[in-house]
């Protein structure tokens, strides 16, 4: 995990995500606020690993679950109808924490009903495009947007995607447990990369967009472990990643084009294997790597999914970051100033240690924020409100 915003994937596999060794901890956390009321409903129940919800125009909504299932759920009212979509996974290698995770609903949803997935195959992560038919109950696979993400044995396999503000796609990967993966500018993985939703080439601004190497083309920061949330700042050009530390410093990180943040197991290449014993953000080898804007220090939490709070109903957590847990099951709050420094965190009992291991966040035209659950068994999608 990156130091600022950890996620640690699955807890059945965090003993796996663990380092070799115990880098110093770098935790800046601030004193934790006090913790607000919540409201939690389940709109559904009955999912195997939740991972991701997308919302469509008509009220409905779609949820992806690990193992390569996805959900159509009639509403997202509680005692929402849920019906299995039927959609070709067959190339789907749901291992470790790897299969079929994030989701993307097309802006353009209305007139074209496409939408993103991003999953694991044999030979890499990729994302793919679908088609939902008009009746719900099918989803036809339209082609490959992206191809060439790492993968391995499933660990670190990242893959959450966020729409920017400019209309560009925005995708966090992780390195897929290679040594070398996040410094190489030359590849996908351990990367947040910004894209174009339509063709899956470079976005126009790219801060690599000279480079010989059309992957290179391709990024928009490098350097982390296991991006597991993005999330863009309403009102703002900011962006934020939630990303897993190894046995300390998960990170939430403000992104800034071309920044490299820091993460290298290989030790420039002098080890061999992959040596978690080295910071998550090391200062010491690239002295402009980006630091954190909150690290958890130790224990780690499993940063996962990431949304901002908006609207009136709120109150005054209008503007906070939500952030899920997976190894801490817990949701985390985060105040931060108007230049995306963390000045609070606080933890709701409702979601402290209730529901498990949560994981995906996004916040609901509706205003209410949805997070699933990824316990393996009944798991749930969750709406919380004021």
């Amino acid at each position: 995990m990156k130091r600022g915003v950890a996620v640690v994937a699955v807890l059945a596999f965090a003993a796996g995500c663990a380092g070799q060794g115990s880098p110093e901890p770098r935790g800046n956390a601030p004193t934790a606020g006090k913790a607000p009321a919540l409201k939690v409903d389940v709109v559904t129940a009955g999912l195997e690993h939740g991972w991701d919800v997308g919302f469509l125009p008509d009220g409905k909504a779609l949820v992806t679950q690990r193992p390569g299932k996805l959900t159509l759920l009639s509403s997202t009212k509680p005692g929402a109808t849920a019906t299995t979509v039927q959609a070709d996974f067959g190339d789907l290698m749901a291992r470790s924490e790897g299969g079929l995770m994030s989701l993307l609903v097309h802006p353009a949803f209305a007139t074209n009903r496409r939408f993103v997935t991003c999953q694991t195959t044999q030979a890499d992560t990729r994302l793919i495009t679908w088609r939902l038919a008009e009746d719900g109950t099918r989803a036809e696979r339209t082609g490959e947007l992206l191809t060439g993400i790492p993968v391995s044995s499933g660990r670190h396999s990242g893959c959450r995607m966020e729409l920017a503000n400019d209309g560009s796609l925005l995708v966090g990967t992780g390195d897929a447990a290679r040594a070398d993966s996040a410094q190489d500018r030359n590849g996908l993985g351990g990367k947040v990369l910004r894209i174009d939703l339509e063709t899956g080439g470079p976005a126009p601004g790219n801060p690599f967009a000279t480079s010989a190497n059309p992957r290179e083309r391709l990024l928009w920061t490098y350097g982390h472990r296991n991006v597991q949330g993005l999330v863009k700042r309403l009102g703002t050009d900011q962006v934020f990643s939630a990303e897993h530390g190894p046995d300390v410093d998960d990170e939430v990180n403000l992104l800034r084009p071309g920044g490299n943040y820091g993460w290298d197991p290989s030790r420039g290449g002098t080890v061999g294997g992959y040596d978690e014993d080295v910071p998550m953000t090391d200062t010491k080898r690239f002295p402009d790597a980006v630091t954190a804007t909150w690290s958890s220090g130790s224990p780690t939490e499993a940063l996962c999914g990431a949304a901002f709070l908006s609207g009136p109903s709120w109150g005054d957590l209008d503007g906070v970051l939500a952030v899920t847990a997976l190894k801490g099951s817990k949701l985390l709050l985060f105040s931060l100033d108007a230049a995306g420094a963390v000045r609070q965190v606080s933890t709701p009992a409702e979601l402290n240690d209730t529901h498990g291991r949560l994981r995906g966040a996004r916040l609901g035209p509706d205003g209410a924020l949805y997070v699933t659950t990824s316990n393996g068994e009944d798991d749930k999608l969750l709406r919380i409100s004021r």
